[in-house]
């Protein structure tokens, strides 16, 4: 009698066990050297990968300067809408990466409430040039402080920028030279500023950042200070560089030179 659900002796009799050998030879390879098997397979896998490099590098959204790879800086640049600008020469962006392609300010908003931007900006610090210093922890402000900051808040503000990144600074700030589109125009940033006379180029010994633009920047400080344009308009015996500044603060004990 066969009990339900058991096997018979007949059907262990039916099973042999077979070779390794005797295996392969008996797998159809015809089939898999039919490129229309293995065709889409590698297409499809391709396209995942790419697809997953393309976000990762590009298009997934950097929510802070801590996020950003070291091997980014000198290699690529992000594209982001600057929140609120804190000097004269530094501002926060929320990164937007793949802009309007990517729905950003009709799909997806940039939040405008500081609740909503708290640890989600990045802040930047413009390379090349050093704004006069604002009035921070007792100290008194530049002459034209607040004419760099207003400048620099009028023209940034609510602005679409993209910024070549070249590294963290002591401060946790991506140091960049900036760009906005004015008019279809696209304007270095740093560039404007030294232009019309509201910062001198970066004078430090070590840490400046130019990205190969350093003769430029050097030549619209030249003719700026030539037609006495902005912190250049008063008596030259009377003129105290940023960069003379921030020095004299820190010997008196007020800040950290930067």
């Amino acid at each position: 009698m066969v009990w339900p659900f058991s096997r018979s002796d007949s059907s262990k009799d039916k099973r042999r066990p077979v070779s390794w050998a005797d295996s392969l030879n008996g797998t159809d390879w015809q089939h898999f050297k039919d490129p229309r098997n293995w065709i889409p397979t590698v297409l499809v896998t391709t396209t995942v990968l790419v697809t997953l490099h393309v976000y990762r590098s590009y298009l997934r959204r950097i929510p802070g300067p801590g996020y950003v790879k070291p091997s980014s800086f000198r290699k690529r640049s992000i594209f982001g809408q600057v929140t609120s600008v804190g000097d004269g020469d530094n501002f926060h962006m929320f990164h937007t990466p793949g802009g309007r392609l990517a729905g950003w300010g009709w799909l997806r908003n940039v939040p405008t409430k500081k609740v909503d931007l708290k640890n989600k900006t990045i802040p930047i610090r413009i390379a090349g040039i050093d704004a006069p210093e604002g009035a921070h922890f007792g100290k008194t402000a530049q002459p034209f402080a607040t004419d760099a900051l207003a400048w620099l808040s009028e023209y940034l503000l609510g602005s679409r920028i993209r910024a070549k990144i070249y590294r963290r600074d002591q401060y946790d700030r991506i140091i960049a030279t900036v760009f906005v589109r004015r008019f279809l125009i696209r304007k270095d940033v740093g560039l404007e500023m030294l232009k019309k006379g509201l910062a001198t180029t970066y004078e430090a010994k070590t840490g400046a950042e130019f990205g190969g633009l350093e003769v430029q920047y050097k030549a619209a400080e030249a003719k700026a200070k030539a037609q006495k344009l902005g912190i250049w308009g008063g008596k030259p015996e009377h003129f105290e560089s940023p960069r003379d500044y921030k020095t004299r603060m820190h010997a008196e004990g007020k800040i950290e030179v930067l």
